[in-house]
């Protein structure tokens, strides 16, 4: 009797190991329900702080420039990892992309039964498009990401090679797409980098942008109205914040991905594998609040324009066209990668130009041709190198032009 006791309480402990690991697997909507004192304490903290320095739980961070596509500040931001369900920002640039948000659809059994955080969806539920994004992006709806790969890609794997094929078009090489939820799967993966650049990108698009900015949303499922709200914490808490998602699973730990736009410098953070929901917070609010304490946005095109044409007015005339028309040579730069760039406060001084270029030319000499190069310099790094190019074709003097030559030695002007 009493072995049979024992052996049942095993069961019982095995059963309840094995449920709760099915809870932890998928995003839990209860640990990402908002929690406004968490993000009060951590704003607080880093206002009460230097933010020189960053010190972050998170194990894989990142801080990008939208403007600039630049990265400010990393913290392993290549390294491949799960991505929970930061992934449903491309399960709603597939969507959107790709069908008529007014179209109501009927919810199947696979979509209903899909477990983690739910928009709480039954078979045959009578539902919009439109609302199961809302569903997807604020209530983080497993159940509505299903359903939307199964309205739009035929099959949760005909879903996901549309989502592969979008990696490729926005050439994220080390992202990888399985679900349209992002439960953890080996062959499921990003980067924080890559997750930036998709972020950024899906940010343009106005629907997506109106979406995960909304803090409360009222769904309609079989014609009765259901309030949801954003799971993003820092959304309407946070200086800026104008989205864009939250995650978790035991691989990809606390996610969440922010964008914020302070005056026009707008830029997207990432934390990825912090270990709590509150690190999560603190994490995010430290990088923010590090790049606008520390970094600004420069016009460097106008800086790097003045010094190559204070360089040109030196060094110029004493470029040799040899046999040349004309012995003079105008010269311009092929465009920088970036006019504007976030630059570290105090470095606007710092900015240089180190020209490379060759003086000695036989004519014919063709238009545009690539003469040197520009090194632009901020603070001893360089940060981008574009070409140096004459304006005009000069070409090699004729017999009329050595008797031009010969009267003006012979007899003057």
């Amino acid at each position: 009797m009493f072995k049979k006791l024992l052996y049942l309480i095993i069961i019982i402990n095995l059963l309840l190991f094995n449920i709760g690991n099915v809870i932890v697997i998928a995003d839990d909507e209860n640990e990402d329900e908002i929690n406004e004192s968490d993000v009060n304490e951590s704003v607080i903290n880093v206002s009460n702080s230097h933010t020189e320095e960053l010190n972050l739980n998170s194990r894989i961070a990142i801080a990008y420039d939208r403007k600039s596509g630049k990265v400010i500040w990393g913290k392993n931001e290549n390294k491949r990892t799960a991505m929970a369900s930061t992934t449903k920002i491309m399960t709603a640039i597939v969507l959107i992309e790709n069908a008529d948000l007014n179209q109501t659809i009927t919810i199947s059994a696979k979509s209903a039964g899909t477990g983690g955080s739910r928009l709480g969806l039954k078979k045959d539920d009578k539902i919009l498009l439109k609302d199961l994004l809302y569903g997807l992006m604020l209530k983080s709806g497993n159940d509505a990401a299903v359903a939307i790969a199964e309205t739009v890609g035929g099959s949760v794997e005909g879903f996901a090679e549309l989502m592969n094929n979008k990696a490729q078009e926005l050439k994220l090489e080390n992202t990888h797409f399985v679900t349209p939820h992002g439960l953890d799967n080996p062959e499921h993966y990003t980067t924080a980098y890559e997750l930036a650049k998709l972020a950024d990108y899906a940010m343009k698009n106005e629907t997506f942008a109106k979406v995960v900015n909304t803090k409360n949303y009222t769904v309609t499922i079989n014609g009765y109205p259901k309030n949801i709200t954003n799971t993003n914490e820092l959304l309407g808490y946070l200086n800026g914040v104008n989205g864009v998602k939250t995650g978790f699973t035991n691989n990809a730990g606390r996610c969440l991905v922010t964008s914020v736009n302070r005056n026009g410098f707008e830029i997207i953070t990432v934390v990825l594998q912090a270990d709590t929901k509150k690190f999560r917070t603190s994490d995010s609010v430290k990088l923010i609040e590090y790049v606008y304490e520390n970094y600004e946005l420069l016009n460097i095109k106008d800086i790097v324009d003045k010094k190559f044409e204070e360089w040109c007015k030196i060094n110029k005339n004493r470029i040799v066209i040899n046999k040349g028309k004309y012995n003079k040579m105008d010269l311009y730069i092929s465009n920088l990668q970036n006019d504007i760039i976030p630059i570290k406060k105090g470095d606007t001084d710092n900015v240089d130009i180190d020209v490379n270029c060759l003086y000695y030319f036989e004519a014919p000499v063709a238009k545009e041709t690539t003469i040197g190069s520009l090194k632009v310099v901020v603070n001893g790094e360089i940060i981008d190198v574009v070409d140096v190019k004459n304006v005009s074709e000069i070409l090699k003097r004729d017999v009329l032009d050595y008797l031009r030559i010969f009267a003006v030695e012979v007899f003057g002007d």
